[in-house]
């Protein structure tokens, strides 16, 4: 019999890339393949609006699958995640404004800017718990609402037109389907490496500070850096997210950093199965889905209540929480395998 590493925390289970079970693996391969395939076929039929809802829905879960590496396998509940989006966004219309439109810099640019605004914002908001946290996160993600709105040369708060996309060496985005293409690889990327980044030693110490946070200080893990560190990775994550979707709406606005928007990464965070690697993906298309579906029943009811789509789907979100511990992803799964 194997002995353990006492210097390795030990988890209740650990995630795989295709999941653990036959069932598990099957669910999040057909996520992945419907993913790829409706869009491409949507496309070769002419439907492009399906293309771009694709489009839109992969770069969501870019974004919900940076911060469930925080929210759901940190115990980080952030309430200013959209500003990284909104940083990420920017990060591609400013240079665009300028007539630069590399998207070797426009990429970059995002992710370095992101994770700066991670680290100075996360070493704040990290030597605080709970309540004091999510408010710490929320105000740093007004600050950045607020400072956008003041600078006039951008669009204040009428946002910025961006005229054109980022250029790629032999790869043209101005197509809608590349430019899903590159979100749907750039999600296969990201999802590879959170997998790493969750079954590695540091993954293992981030989970285990979720779970008994004085009993990895006891051991010796600093878990304030380990924490910093992943609110650094998340905010990059996220920065990369925004700039696709700045080049995807080619439009940005300080709204992308509302804490509304936060609040709808974490929607769909919980409602798909956090601290499980392909929940916020299948939250991210649950929830677009549903925003669909929801505004077509209540305009089919009555003409001009497709606005108010919030309230039955809060209402769905309620139950999830109350009757769906383990989210959307939960209910493929089987019982949680134990470990060691």
């Amino acid at each position: 019999m194997k002995t353990p590493d006492p210097g390795r925390p030990t988890l209740v289970s650990q995630p795989d890339f295709l999941g653990d079970g036959g069932r598990q693996k099957f669910v999040n391969a057909l996520i992945l393949f419907l993913l790829l395939a409706l869009p491409v076929a949507a496309h070769l039929q002419g439907h492009e609006f399906w293309v771009d809802f694709a489009t839109r829905l992969v770069i969501l879960a870019i974004a919900a699958v940076s911060l469930n590496l925080i929210l759901g396998f940190g115990g980080l509940v952030s309430f200013g995640h959209a500003a990284f989006i909104g940083i990420g966004a920017y990060a591609v219309g400013i240079p665009a404004y300028y007539d630069y439109f590399g998207g070797w810099l426009h990429f970059p640019i995002a992710m370095l800017a992101g994770a700066l605004f991670a680290l100075v914002t996360g070493a704040i908001s990290l030597r605080t718990r709970g309540v004091h946290f999510i408010m710490i996160t929320m105000a740093f993600a007004q600050m950045m609402f607020y400072a956008i709105v003041s600078i006039e040369e951008y669009g204040g708060d009428d946002g910025l037109v961006i005229y054109g996309r980022s250029e790629l060496p032999f790869f043209s985005i101005e197509e809608s389907l590349n430019l899903f293409l590159l979100s749907y690889g750039s999600l296969i990327v990201i999802l590879y490496l959170c997998y790493r980044i969750v079954n590695s030693r540091f993954g293992l110490v981030l989970q285990g500070a979720k779970g008994n946070e004085a009993r990895m200080a006891a051991v010796g893990y600093n878990v304030y850096w380990y924490r910093l560190v992943a609110y650094v990775i998340a905010g990059a994550l996220c920065g990369y997210a925004g700039a696709l979707l700045g080049n995807f709406t080619s439009f940005i606005s300080p709204e992308m950093t509302d804490w509304t928007r936060s609040g709808e990464l974490i929607f769909m965070v919980i409602l798909g199965g956090a601290a499980s690697l392909f929940g916020p993906v299948l939250g991210a298309a649950s929830f677009l889905v549903l925003e669909e579906v929801l505004q077509i029943a209540m305009n089919a009811t009555q003409e001009g209540w497709g606005i108010y789509w919030h309230l039955p789907f809060g209402l769905l979100l309620i139950f999830a929480v109350l009757f769906l511990r383990r989210g959307l992803i939960g209910l493929f799964h089987g019982k949680e395998r134990r470990n060691g």
